[in-house]
């Protein structure tokens, strides 16, 4: 009897131990699986149990929470959703995350290691902590009078810090209010279904996510390689070129919009926008000098990141004297996001450096205590310093005596570039255009705006469809709007 007791014990005592191992085997080995198991929805309902984190401009939030007492309970809000929804995205209980909600998900869902006192416990448990906070580097005013220039017009308007590379402004028209995606109901599907058969394409961040051809502000940046490259060596001094300018290997002329452009200084050339002369500039620079040029300004870099990707400006270093040639116009296969060319802007303002642009100052805990800082990353030299300083005349002679006079700001230094893109199918298209801009007011030791603004829909019928007459005048009040608040009030 005795040693059936003992064969049952020793049975029983391996069943133990084989249902010990299976229960070490779901809960460690396989945990991972179990938790991405699409019907596995504890995940779910832990995420919306809680309030999520929010999204700060200037210490103030333009995210919430709302409490539906529903089964996934918490819903996102948003203040002013349009205006801030190319930088904070949405977060959909339906449709995932984008943007801000989407790179600093970690910290506003509370899952983030870095928000638990003790990190590898925290692994371990995989409990979930109180949302933390996410705090931008926009300036809210700035924001605000992009926003508002933009209202009834189709384009962007991107606004950096020249020093820091600190975005200041980022906003995309038209717009969208992210909290129609925020639920699970059938209005989310619908709202997601209308958004998304807009021609006009609201959820698309044309700011970061779009490009165009730059048009006239690129010859910033040939400029820029004709001056360091000692192509061209003084602003005043005659260059030798004609109008109209027969692109190389062709028999195609290209024209100027202004009269007088034939063998002008470089100074006149910028200021009135020749054509030819940068053209012609482009092609003797050569195309591989004109490409580090431009890559040293940030084009053709696939890999930026403000947390959130950027679109590719790009600069085609495969092309032939006359393809160069209205490459170096901004024109052929040459283009840009808004961001990109403020932080051409920016490398002018701040003596030739061009400063990684970044959108998040710090993240916090719920209590308010720092665990990430954000702060400038790479440092690149897209020009000698004495050429940066050249091209500030250059472009503040643009805004004194040229057509960016709309951009003038009493008080302030003011430097400006204006542009007209062609596109469209045979150029048929309503030009875009542009305006790209740096200011320091009187008082200031350096620049502390540069901006970029480009208009999809300039007016067709007025005499100038250039960034003089449809852009400039938002890049002002930008730029108005950073300059006249005090520097403790700008984050």
């Amino acid at each position: 009897m005795t040693r059936h007791i003992r064969h049952a014990a020793f049975f029983c005592a391996l069943l133990l131990i084989a249902l010990l191992a299976n229960a070490a085997r779901i809960q460690v080995i396989e945990a991972r699986t179990y938790d991405d198991n699409i019907a596995n929805r504890r995940g779910t309902i832990a995420r919306y149990g809680q309030p999520r984190g929010d999204i700060l401009v200037g210490g103030t939030p333009v995210t919430g929470s709302r409490d539906t007492g529903e089964h996934l309970r918490y819903e996102r809000t948003y203040t002013n959703g349009p205006m801030y929804a190319p930088v904070t995205g949405f977060a959909s209980q339906v449709y995932g995350t984008t943007f801000l909600e989407h790179t600093e998900d970690g910290v506003l869902a509370g899952t983030d290691p870095l928000l638990s006192p003790f990190p590898m416990w925290k692994g371990v448990a995989r409990d979930r902590n109180p949302g933390g906070d996410v705090l931008t580097t926009l300036h809210r005013g700035a924001q605000e009078a992009a926003y508002e220039g933009l209202t009834g017009r189709k384009g962007a308007v991107a606004a950096v810090e020249p020093s820091t590379g600190r975005i200041l402004a980022l906003v995309s028209a038209p717009s969208y209010d992210p909290s129609v995606l925020s639920g699970n109901g059938p209005a989310v599907a619908r709202s997601w279904a209308t958004l998304n058969r807009d021609q006009d394409k609201p959820m698309l961040n044309r700011a970061v996510r779009k490009t165009y051809p730059p048009g006239s502000t690129f010859k910033v940046v040939t400029a820029a390689a004709a001056l360091d490259a000692g192509v061209v060596k003084k602003l005043d001094k005659r260059t030798d070129s004609e109008d109209p300018y027969t692109l190389p290997g062709t028999r195609t002329s290209l024209t100027n919009e202004s009269e007088g452009c034939t063998d002008v200084p470089l100074r006149k050339a910028f200021e009135w926008s020749c054509n030819t002369v940068f053209a012609k500039l482009g092609v003797r620079v050569g195309v591989k000098r004109m490409a580090a040029t431009a890559k040293a300004f940030g084009f053709n870099d696939a890999d930026l990141r403000i947390p959130f990707s950027v679109a590719e400006s790009t600069f085609d270093t495969k092309v032939d004297k006359a393809q160069l040639a209205l490459s170096s116009i901004g024109q052929y296969n040459t283009r840009a996001t808004p961001l990109q060319m403020a932080m051409v802007a920016a490398a002018v303002a701040n003596g030739g450096q061009v400063r990684s642009p970044y959108l998040v100052e710090r993240r916090t805990r719920a209590g308010g205590s720092t665990v990430a800082t954000g702060g400038s990353r790479s440092v690149r030299q897209a020009m000698r310093p004495s050429t940066a300083a050249l091209l500030k005349e250059l472009m503040v002679d643009v805004v004194r005596e040229g057509t960016g006079s709309n951009a003038w700001i009493p008080g302030a230094t003011v430097g400006g570039k204006t542009g007209t893109a062609q596109h469209g199918l045979g150029n048929s298209g309503t030009p875009y255009a542009w305006f790209v801009s740096w200011a320091q007011g009187d008082l200031d030791l350096e620049p502390k705006v540069a901006v970029a603004v480009v208009v999809e829909d300039a007016d067709p019928d007025r005499g100038d469809i250039s960034g003089g007459g449809d852009a400039a005048p938002i890049a002002r009040a930008v730029m108005k709007a950073v300059l006249k608040s005090p520097s403790d009030d700008r984050r």
